[in-house]
C-alpha cells in the first residue's frame, strides 16, 4: 500500500495528528510516542538550518529534510513544500521528487514566491492570483495523479477564502487548508468544509486561537481529517536547549546540568543502538570455539 493511501485510511477512521518533526531524531521521537503520522513541518525545517520560514532554502534542502525522516521513521509523512518553489511546471517537478521519496501527503500555498509565514509578519501576505493558484493545483494532481494526497493552503480569509477553496477544490485538492488567520471562528470552518466539499486540514499552530479553540470534538465537527502541529516539539526542544546553554555557560557544573537531562542509556536505546548491534553480529563470522 502506498504512503498516501495508508493516510487515507486512517483519515477515514478519526482525526489523524501530525506533530512536526525536522530531522531523524524528532521523527523517531514522534513515532515511539505513537503517532499514526508525521508533518515534515516548513518551519521547523528552516529553524533546524538556521532561517526564518521565509523560503529561503530550496526544494532540493527540503526534499533531502524529509528524506531523513522517513529514513528514520515508518510513518506516512505529509510534507510542507511552500509555494512549489515557482510556477505551476515548478509545482508539478517539486511534486513529482517528494511522491518519488515516498512522501504521503502535500500541501502548497497560494502566496506569492518567496513566501513569508504569516504569523510571523504583518497582514496581509501577498497572494498569486486565484486562477494562477489552480493552475499549480491542477499541475500537481496531473503530475503525481493518486500518488499523493494534495491539500491546497490558501493565505487568503473570509469571504474570498471560501472562493478559493471552492475553487481549489474543483481544481484537484484532495482537502483544504486554511491558515490560523483564514477564519475566525468554528462556525466558518464549518462554512468552507460545507461548500467546498472535500475534508480540511488543520494547523494548530502553538498560542494561537486555533490550538486553543479547535479541541478534538470540534475538529470533528467542523469537517477536519487531519490536524498538524507544527510547532509544539520545536519550541519545547529551543527552550530546553537554551535553557540547558544558559546554565552550562553560567558555570554550573556539567555534572548538575546533566543530572536533569534525558539519562545517556535512555538515548541510546531511543536511538537504536541495540538494533545496530544485533544487526552487525548477523553479518561477523561466526565465532570459533
Amino acid at each position: 500500500m502506498t504512503a498516501a493511501n495508508r493516510l487515507r485510511d486512517l483519515m477515514a477512521d478519526d482525526v489523524v495528528y501530525a506533530p512536526g518533526v525536522w530531522d531523524g531524531l524528532t521523527a523517531r521521537l514522534a513515532e515511539q510516542a505513537g503517532f499514526p503520522a508525521l508533518c515534515a513541518s516548513g518551519f521547523a525545517i528552516s529553524a533546524a538550518l538556521g532561517l526564518p520560514d521565509a523560503e529561503l532554502y530550496t526544494m532540493s534542502e527540503n526534499l533531502d529534510a524529509v528524506r531523513r525522516i522517513i529514513e528514520a521513521s515508518g510513518l506516512p509523512v505529509i510534507a510542507d513544500i511552500d509555494t512549489g518553489y515557482g510556477n505551476a511546471v515548478n509545482a508539478a517537478r517539486t511534486a513529482r521528487r517528494f511522491a518519488d521519496a515516498g512522501v504521503a501527503a502535500v500541501f502548497m500555498e497560494d502566496q506569492e514566491s518567496p513566501k513569508r509565514c504569516p504569523i510571523c509578519v504583518g497582514d496581509p501576505v501577498p497572494v498569486i492570483g486565484v486562477e494562477e493558484a489552480a493552475g499549480k493545483i491542477r499541475a500537481v494532481r496531473d503530475a503525481v495523479g493518486d500518488r499523493l494526497v494534495v491539500i491546497a493552503r490558501t493565505d487568503t480569509a473570509g469571504r474570498e477564502a471560501l472562493e478559493r477553496a471552492e475553487t481549489y477544490a474543483a481544481a484537484g485538492a484532495e482537502m483544504i487548508m486554511p491558515v490560523t488567520k483564514t477564519f475566525a471562528s468554528a462556525a466558518e470552518w464549518r462554512e468552507c468544509r460545507d461548500r467546498v466539499g472535500v475534508p480540511l486540514m488543520a494547523t494548530l499552530t502553538a498560542s494561537t486561537w486555533v490550538e486553543r479553540d479547535l479541541t478534538p470534538d470540534v475538529l470533528r465537527e467542523v469537517g477536519v481529517r487531519l490536524a498538524l502541529l507544527p510547532t509544539q516539539i520545536l519550541l519545547s526542544a529551543t527552550g530546553a536547549m537554551r535553557e540547558t546553554l544558559r546554565r552550562l555557560r553560567s558555570g554550573e557544573p556539567p555534572a548538575q546540568v546533566s543530572a536533569d537531562a534525558l539519562p545517556h542509556h535512555d538515548f541510546v536505546d531511543l536511538i537504536g543502538f541495540a538494533d545496530v548491534e544485533k544487526a552487525q553480529e548477523t553479518y561477523l563470522p561466526a565465532a570459533t570455539a
